[in-house]
């Protein structure tokens, strides 16, 4: 299956619905959330205007963060995903078939009131585009978070390399991602880590370090969020990933 093929699956779709909005398993938060509250935490003070969610898959983290800002832009390169994205936000609810075994499914149904969303679905934009080429009006953002987004991008410079330019002075830059360098996904000339580079060890934290050290500074040392994705009733996948917090500096 292609990269384009997999997340307009309708099956990818329902395993990332249950990851977004269905039960916690094996312990672990529900990391879209934690990934807001991790955020929030580090806006620490900071105006709460404009955020833009990119790689927001199925929405969540866009409407935890809506809960404070005044308005989140959302944003997936999957119509499937930005489709049910908009069908949430109009309906106020998630349905999806949840897989079991094999063919089969239970249905699932849960308001976003049950989730204290409902009123933060008023303050939510969700738009199909490209991470790599964003259009001229995704700008002026006192947070922008991508959360498990940059090593599923097909050139992650071009994201890296220009976010500054949509983000206001002191905003923040939050990027979460365990790092699981695909060539499917990106080609090996584009990873930003996780290579050797002059005989030495070349993390993607040195490669963000590298990338985004022009116009943005470390704010906290990286720390590691967990989380699962619930495949079937028997199988499930348990990761984690890195979280680290850039603020843009004054040029």
């Amino acid at each position: 299956m292609q990269q384009a093929e997999y997340y307009e699956n309708d099956t990818t779709l329902a395993q990332y619905l249950e990851f977004h909005f269905g039960e916690r398993w094996h312990g672990e938060a529900n990391f879209p959330k934690a990934l807001a509250d991790a955020a929030m935490h580090a806006m620490d003070g900071r105006p709460l205007d404009r955020a833009l969610d990119i790689g927001c898959a199925v929405g969540r983290t866009s409407l935890e963060l809506a809960r404070h800002f005044r308005h989140v832009d959302g944003i997936d390169f999957s119509r499937a995903f930005v489709n049910k994205c908009q069908e949430v936000a109009s309906d106020r609810r998630v349905r999806y078939a949840r897989p079991e075994e094999g063919e089969l499914v239970t249905f699932q149904d849960q308001s976003l009131a049950s989730l204290g969303l409902d009123e933060a679905a008023e303050r939510v934009s969700f738009h199909q585009g490209d991470a790599c080429d964003l259009p001229s009006q995704f700008t002026g953002y006192d947070l922008v978070l991508a959360g498990n987004l940059i090593d599923r991008l097909y050139q992650p410079s071009l994201f890296l390399e220009t976010i500054h330019e949509r983000i206001n002075e002191l905003g923040l830059l939050v990027i979460a991602s365990p790092y699981t360098w695909l060539e499917e996904y990106t080609p090996r000339e584009h990873w930003v880590g996780g290579f050797k580079k002059n005989g030495e060890d070349f993390s993607t934290f040195d490669g963000l370090k590298e990338m985004l050290a022009p116009h943005f500074r470390l704010l906290f040392e990286p720390w590691s969020l967990p989380f699962v994705i619930r495949e079937t009733r028997n199988k499930f996948q348990h990761s984690f990933s890195e979280l680290t917090v850039w603020e843009k500096v004054s040029q």
